[in-house]
Protein backbone atom coordinates (compact mmCIF):
# COMPACT_ATOMS: atom_id res chain seq x y z
CA UNK A 1 0.00 0.00 0.00
CA UNK A 2 2.86 2.43 0.86
CA UNK A 3 4.40 1.76 -2.56
CA UNK A 4 1.07 2.41 -4.29
CA UNK A 5 0.53 5.67 -2.39
CA UNK A 6 4.10 6.78 -3.18
CA UNK A 7 3.60 6.01 -6.87
CA UNK A 8 0.41 8.05 -6.91
CA UNK A 9 2.12 10.98 -5.16
CA UNK A 10 5.06 10.89 -7.58
CA UNK A 11 2.81 10.79 -10.62
CA UNK A 12 0.66 13.63 -9.31
CA UNK A 13 3.82 15.63 -8.68
CA UNK A 14 4.68 15.34 -12.37
CA UNK A 15 1.14 16.36 -13.27
CA UNK A 16 1.10 19.39 -10.97
CA UNK A 17 4.22 20.78 -12.60
CA UNK A 18 2.56 21.25 -15.97
CA UNK A 19 -0.60 22.82 -17.41
CA UNK A 20 -2.90 21.69 -20.22
CA UNK A 21 -6.28 20.05 -19.86
CA UNK A 22 -8.69 21.89 -17.53
CA UNK A 23 -11.39 20.69 -15.17
CA UNK A 24 -14.95 21.97 -15.22
CA UNK A 25 -13.92 24.30 -12.40
CA UNK A 26 -11.02 25.65 -14.54
CA UNK A 27 -8.44 23.78 -12.47
CA UNK A 28 -5.06 23.27 -14.08
CA UNK A 29 -4.20 19.65 -14.92
CA UNK A 30 -1.34 17.77 -16.53
CA UNK A 31 0.07 18.09 -20.02
CA UNK A 32 2.79 16.15 -21.78
CA UNK A 33 6.21 15.49 -20.30
CA UNK A 34 5.66 12.69 -17.79
CA UNK A 35 8.42 10.15 -17.92
CA UNK A 36 7.69 6.62 -19.12
CA UNK A 37 8.43 5.25 -15.65
CA UNK A 38 6.07 7.67 -13.92
CA UNK A 39 3.31 7.02 -16.47
CA UNK A 40 3.70 3.26 -15.98
CA UNK A 41 3.51 3.61 -12.19
CA UNK A 42 0.39 5.79 -12.54
CA UNK A 43 -1.27 3.27 -14.84
CA UNK A 44 -0.47 0.42 -12.43
CA UNK A 45 -1.88 2.43 -9.54
CA UNK A 46 -5.09 3.11 -11.51
CA UNK A 47 -5.49 -0.58 -12.28
CA UNK A 48 -4.99 -1.60 -8.64
CA UNK A 49 -7.39 1.06 -7.40
CA UNK A 50 -10.00 0.02 -9.98
CA UNK A 51 -9.82 -3.55 -8.68
CA UNK A 52 -10.38 -2.34 -5.13
CA UNK A 53 -13.42 -0.30 -6.22
CA UNK A 54 -14.86 -3.25 -8.10
CA UNK A 55 -14.72 -5.29 -4.90
CA UNK A 56 -16.65 -2.62 -2.99
CA UNK A 57 -13.81 -0.75 -1.29
CA UNK A 58 -14.22 3.02 -1.23
CA UNK A 59 -15.71 5.44 -3.76
CA UNK A 60 -15.63 4.91 -7.48
CA UNK A 61 -13.38 7.47 -9.19
CA UNK A 62 -15.03 8.53 -12.46
CA UNK A 63 -13.91 11.22 -14.91
CA UNK A 64 -15.95 12.92 -17.63
CA UNK A 65 -13.80 14.06 -20.57
CA UNK A 66 -15.56 16.16 -23.22
CA UNK A 67 -14.37 17.77 -26.47
CA UNK A 68 -14.08 21.24 -24.94
CA UNK A 69 -15.53 23.59 -22.32
CA UNK A 70 -17.06 26.08 -24.76
CA UNK A 71 -20.45 24.58 -25.55
CA UNK A 72 -23.42 24.60 -23.22
CA UNK A 73 -24.01 21.06 -24.50
CA UNK A 74 -21.06 19.79 -22.44
CA UNK A 75 -22.19 21.77 -19.39
CA UNK A 76 -25.47 19.86 -19.62
CA UNK A 77 -23.65 16.51 -19.93
CA UNK A 78 -21.79 17.45 -16.73
CA UNK A 79 -25.06 18.44 -15.03
CA UNK A 80 -26.57 15.04 -15.81
CA UNK A 81 -23.46 13.31 -14.52
CA UNK A 82 -23.54 15.33 -11.30
CA UNK A 83 -27.18 14.40 -10.77
CA UNK A 84 -26.32 10.69 -10.94
CA UNK A 85 -23.30 11.21 -8.66
CA UNK A 86 -25.54 12.85 -6.05
CA UNK A 87 -28.08 10.03 -6.25
CA UNK A 88 -25.51 7.25 -6.01
CA UNK A 89 -23.45 8.78 -3.22
CA UNK A 90 -20.40 6.59 -3.81
CA UNK A 91 -18.71 8.34 -6.77
CA UNK A 92 -15.65 10.58 -6.72
CA UNK A 93 -16.35 12.59 -9.88
CA UNK A 94 -14.40 15.12 -11.93
CA UNK A 95 -14.95 16.82 -15.30
CA UNK A 96 -11.87 17.42 -17.49
CA UNK A 97 -11.91 19.12 -20.87
CA UNK A 98 -9.59 21.04 -23.22
CA UNK A 99 -10.29 24.76 -23.58
CA UNK A 100 -10.83 24.19 -27.34
CA UNK A 101 -11.38 21.17 -29.56
CA UNK A 102 -7.90 19.74 -29.95
CA UNK A 103 -6.83 16.10 -30.24
CA UNK A 104 -3.53 16.56 -28.40
CA UNK A 105 -5.21 18.33 -25.50
CA UNK A 106 -7.89 15.67 -25.21
CA UNK A 107 -5.17 13.01 -25.14
CA UNK A 108 -3.59 14.93 -22.25
CA UNK A 109 -6.93 14.82 -20.44
CA UNK A 110 -7.11 11.04 -20.80
CA UNK A 111 -3.53 10.62 -19.57
CA UNK A 112 -4.19 12.98 -16.67
CA UNK A 113 -7.31 11.07 -15.67
CA UNK A 114 -5.36 7.79 -15.58
CA UNK A 115 -2.54 9.43 -13.60
CA UNK A 116 -5.18 10.82 -11.23
CA UNK A 117 -6.46 7.32 -10.45
CA UNK A 118 -9.48 7.13 -12.75
CA UNK A 119 -11.34 3.83 -12.52
CA UNK A 120 -13.81 4.81 -15.24
CA UNK A 121 -13.90 7.48 -17.94
CA UNK A 122 -16.92 8.94 -19.70
CA UNK A 123 -15.51 10.19 -23.01
CA UNK A 124 -16.88 12.36 -25.81
CA UNK A 125 -14.18 11.66 -28.39
CA UNK A 126 -13.04 14.60 -30.49
CA UNK A 127 -12.29 12.13 -33.30
CA UNK A 128 -12.55 8.37 -33.72
CA UNK A 129 -8.83 7.61 -34.12
CA UNK A 130 -6.62 10.30 -32.57
CA UNK A 131 -7.17 9.25 -28.96
CA UNK A 132 -7.09 5.48 -29.46
CA UNK A 133 -3.48 4.92 -28.31
CA UNK A 134 -3.93 6.73 -24.99
CA UNK A 135 -7.38 5.22 -24.59
CA UNK A 136 -6.02 1.73 -25.13
CA UNK A 137 -3.38 2.37 -22.47
CA UNK A 138 -6.14 3.41 -20.08
CA UNK A 139 -8.14 0.27 -20.85
CA UNK A 140 -5.05 -1.88 -20.42
CA UNK A 141 -4.62 -0.31 -16.99
CA UNK A 142 -8.12 -1.51 -16.07
CA UNK A 143 -10.03 1.73 -16.65
CA UNK A 144 -13.64 1.27 -17.78
CA UNK A 145 -14.66 3.46 -20.74
CA UNK A 146 -18.14 4.68 -21.62
CA UNK A 147 -18.75 6.93 -24.63
CA UNK A 148 -21.12 9.88 -24.40
CA UNK A 149 -22.18 11.82 -27.50
CA UNK A 150 -19.31 10.71 -29.74
CA UNK A 151 -17.38 7.43 -29.77
CA UNK A 152 -13.79 6.59 -30.61
CA UNK A 153 -12.82 3.56 -32.71
CA UNK A 154 -12.11 1.26 -29.79
CA UNK A 155 -14.95 -0.87 -28.38
CA UNK A 156 -16.22 0.42 -25.04
CA UNK A 157 -18.71 -0.73 -22.43
CA UNK A 158 -21.48 1.42 -23.86
CA UNK A 159 -22.14 4.37 -26.17
CA UNK A 160 -24.86 6.86 -25.18
CA UNK A 161 -25.55 9.19 -28.08
CA UNK A 162 -28.07 10.66 -30.47
CA UNK A 163 -28.81 8.73 -33.66
CA UNK A 164 -26.95 11.49 -35.46
CA UNK A 165 -27.58 10.34 -39.02
CA UNK A 166 -31.33 10.14 -38.45
CA UNK A 167 -31.35 13.51 -36.66
CA UNK A 168 -29.36 15.08 -39.51
CA UNK A 169 -31.92 13.84 -42.01
CA UNK A 170 -34.68 15.34 -39.86
CA UNK A 171 -32.84 18.67 -39.98
CA UNK A 172 -32.70 18.45 -43.78
CA UNK A 173 -36.38 17.56 -44.01
CA UNK A 174 -37.28 20.57 -41.86
CA UNK A 175 -35.26 22.88 -44.09
CA UNK A 176 -36.77 21.52 -47.30
CA UNK A 177 -40.28 21.88 -45.89
CA UNK A 178 -39.64 25.52 -44.92
CA UNK A 179 -38.03 26.37 -48.27
CA UNK A 180 -40.91 24.89 -50.24
CA UNK A 181 -43.39 26.72 -48.03
CA UNK A 182 -41.64 29.91 -49.19
CA UNK A 183 -41.96 28.83 -52.82
CA UNK A 184 -38.29 27.86 -53.14
CA UNK A 185 -37.76 24.59 -55.02
CA UNK A 186 -34.05 24.94 -55.83
CA UNK A 187 -30.93 26.82 -54.77
CA UNK A 188 -27.61 26.51 -52.95
CA UNK A 189 -27.30 25.05 -49.46
CA UNK A 190 -24.28 25.62 -47.19
CA UNK A 191 -23.03 23.35 -44.40
CA UNK A 192 -20.98 24.61 -41.46
CA UNK A 193 -19.42 21.62 -39.71
CA UNK A 194 -16.88 21.20 -36.90
CA UNK A 195 -14.19 19.18 -38.67
CA UNK A 196 -13.89 16.17 -40.94
CA UNK A 197 -13.08 13.72 -38.13
CA UNK A 198 -15.67 14.06 -35.34
CA UNK A 199 -17.93 11.05 -35.84
CA UNK A 200 -21.11 12.60 -34.44
CA UNK A 201 -21.09 15.72 -36.60
CA UNK A 202 -19.93 13.81 -39.70
CA UNK A 203 -22.96 11.53 -39.27
CA UNK A 204 -25.24 14.56 -38.92
CA UNK A 205 -23.94 15.97 -42.17
CA UNK A 206 -24.40 12.63 -43.90
CA UNK A 207 -27.99 12.46 -42.74
CA UNK A 208 -28.63 16.08 -43.74
CA UNK A 209 -27.27 15.54 -47.22
CA UNK A 210 -29.40 12.42 -47.67
CA UNK A 211 -32.56 14.48 -47.21
CA UNK A 212 -31.73 16.44 -50.38
CA UNK A 213 -31.24 13.44 -52.64
CA UNK A 214 -33.55 13.68 -55.63
CA UNK A 215 -34.24 17.40 -55.13
CA UNK A 216 -33.10 20.34 -57.25
CA UNK A 217 -31.11 21.91 -54.41
CA UNK A 218 -27.31 22.11 -54.68
CA UNK A 219 -25.34 21.42 -51.52
CA UNK A 220 -22.03 23.28 -51.60
CA UNK A 221 -18.73 21.96 -50.30
CA UNK A 222 -18.72 21.75 -46.51
CA UNK A 223 -16.73 24.35 -44.59
CA UNK A 224 -15.25 23.72 -41.12
CA UNK A 225 -15.25 26.18 -38.22
CA UNK A 226 -14.00 23.90 -35.41
CA UNK A 227 -17.22 24.54 -33.51
CA UNK A 228 -16.17 28.15 -32.92
CA UNK A 229 -19.09 30.58 -33.26
CA UNK A 230 -16.99 33.44 -34.66
CA UNK A 231 -15.31 31.27 -37.32
CA UNK A 232 -18.64 29.68 -38.17
CA UNK A 233 -20.24 33.10 -38.58
CA UNK A 234 -17.60 34.07 -41.15
CA UNK A 235 -18.19 30.82 -43.05
CA UNK A 236 -21.97 31.33 -43.02
CA UNK A 237 -21.59 34.94 -44.13
CA UNK A 238 -19.57 33.74 -47.12
CA UNK A 239 -22.29 31.23 -47.97
CA UNK A 240 -24.84 34.04 -47.86
CA UNK A 241 -22.79 36.14 -50.31
CA UNK A 242 -22.80 33.11 -52.63
CA UNK A 243 -26.58 33.24 -52.66
CA UNK A 244 -27.36 30.26 -50.41
CA UNK A 245 -31.02 29.83 -49.53
CA UNK A 246 -30.30 27.57 -46.57
CA UNK A 247 -27.47 26.98 -44.06
CA UNK A 248 -27.02 23.98 -41.76
CA UNK A 249 -24.97 24.14 -38.56
CA UNK A 250 -23.74 20.75 -37.33
CA UNK A 251 -23.21 21.64 -33.66
CA UNK A 252 -23.80 24.42 -31.14
CA UNK A 253 -21.02 26.78 -32.22
CA UNK A 254 -21.73 26.19 -35.92
CA UNK A 255 -25.43 26.90 -35.38
CA UNK A 256 -24.87 30.07 -33.38
CA UNK A 257 -22.46 31.32 -36.07
CA UNK A 258 -24.97 30.60 -38.84
CA UNK A 259 -27.78 32.35 -36.97
CA UNK A 260 -25.64 35.41 -36.25
CA UNK A 261 -24.59 35.66 -39.90
CA UNK A 262 -28.21 35.47 -41.07
CA UNK A 263 -29.18 38.14 -38.54
CA UNK A 264 -26.36 40.44 -39.60
CA UNK A 265 -27.01 39.99 -43.32
CA UNK A 266 -30.71 40.65 -42.98
CA UNK A 267 -31.36 38.06 -45.68
CA UNK A 268 -34.20 35.55 -45.87
CA UNK A 269 -32.09 32.42 -45.42
CA UNK A 270 -33.37 29.27 -43.73
CA UNK A 271 -31.03 28.31 -40.90
CA UNK A 272 -31.28 24.91 -39.22
CA UNK A 273 -28.86 23.58 -36.64
CA UNK A 274 -28.01 21.29 -33.76
CA UNK A 275 -27.99 21.53 -29.98
CA UNK A 276 -29.83 23.67 -27.47
CA UNK A 277 -28.39 26.76 -25.83
CA UNK A 278 -29.77 30.10 -24.68
CA UNK A 279 -28.25 31.81 -27.73
CA UNK A 280 -29.70 29.30 -30.18
CA UNK A 281 -33.15 29.52 -28.60
CA UNK A 282 -33.05 33.31 -28.81
CA UNK A 283 -32.05 33.20 -32.48
CA UNK A 284 -35.02 30.91 -33.15
CA UNK A 285 -37.41 33.17 -31.22
CA UNK A 286 -36.15 36.18 -33.18
CA UNK A 287 -36.67 34.38 -36.49
CA UNK A 288 -33.02 34.09 -37.58
CA UNK A 289 -33.00 30.31 -37.22
CA UNK A 290 -35.87 28.05 -38.22
CA UNK A 291 -35.12 25.10 -35.96
CA UNK A 292 -32.53 23.18 -33.99
CA UNK A 293 -32.19 19.49 -33.27
CA UNK A 294 -32.09 19.41 -29.47
CA UNK A 295 -30.26 16.45 -28.01
CA UNK A 296 -30.50 15.18 -24.44
CA UNK A 297 -26.96 15.69 -23.11
CA UNK A 298 -28.11 15.48 -19.48
CA UNK A 299 -29.34 11.94 -20.17
CA UNK A 300 -25.95 11.04 -21.63
CA UNK A 301 -24.14 12.19 -18.48
CA UNK A 302 -26.69 10.74 -16.06
CA UNK A 303 -26.92 7.30 -17.63
CA UNK A 304 -23.19 7.28 -18.40
CA UNK A 305 -22.30 7.56 -14.70
CA UNK A 306 -24.71 4.78 -13.83
CA UNK A 307 -23.29 2.53 -16.54
CA UNK A 308 -19.74 3.21 -15.36
CA UNK A 309 -20.60 2.35 -11.76
CA UNK A 310 -22.43 -0.81 -12.82
CA UNK A 311 -19.35 -1.86 -14.78
CA UNK A 312 -17.07 -1.22 -11.79
CA UNK A 313 -19.37 -3.23 -9.55
CA UNK A 314 -19.64 -6.11 -12.00
CA UNK A 315 -23.32 -5.51 -12.72
CA UNK A 316 -25.23 -5.62 -16.02
CA UNK A 317 -24.52 -2.54 -18.15
CA UNK A 318 -27.31 -3.02 -20.68
CA UNK A 319 -27.17 -2.45 -24.43
CA UNK A 320 -23.93 -1.52 -26.17
CA UNK A 321 -25.58 1.40 -27.97
CA UNK A 322 -28.25 3.63 -26.45
CA UNK A 323 -30.06 6.30 -28.49
CA UNK A 324 -30.65 9.22 -26.13
CA UNK A 325 -33.12 10.89 -28.50
CA UNK A 326 -33.62 14.27 -30.17
CA UNK A 327 -36.39 16.88 -30.37
CA UNK A 328 -37.07 19.46 -33.08
CA UNK A 329 -37.30 22.91 -31.51
CA UNK A 330 -38.95 25.73 -33.46
CA UNK A 331 -40.50 29.05 -32.49
CA UNK A 332 -43.80 27.22 -32.07
CA UNK A 333 -42.43 24.46 -29.81
CA UNK A 334 -40.07 26.46 -27.58
CA UNK A 335 -41.66 27.01 -24.17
Amino acid sequence: MKRKVLAAILSMGVIASMAGCSSGQKEAAATTGATTAAATEAATTAAETAKEAASGGGSHKVYLITMDQMDQHWVNVDAGAQKAVKELGNVDYKWLAPDVKDDAKQIECINNAVAGGAQAILLAANGPDAVTASLQEAMDAGVKVVYVDSAASLPAIQTLATDNKAAGKTAGDEMIKALKANGIESGKIGIVNVNAATASTVAREEGFRSAFEGTKFEILETQYGEGDAAKSKDIAANYITQGCVGIFGANEGSTVGAGNAIQEAGETVIGVGFDKSDMILQLIKDGYLLATMAQNPDVMGYEGIKTAVNALEGKDTGDKNVDTGVSVLTKETIK
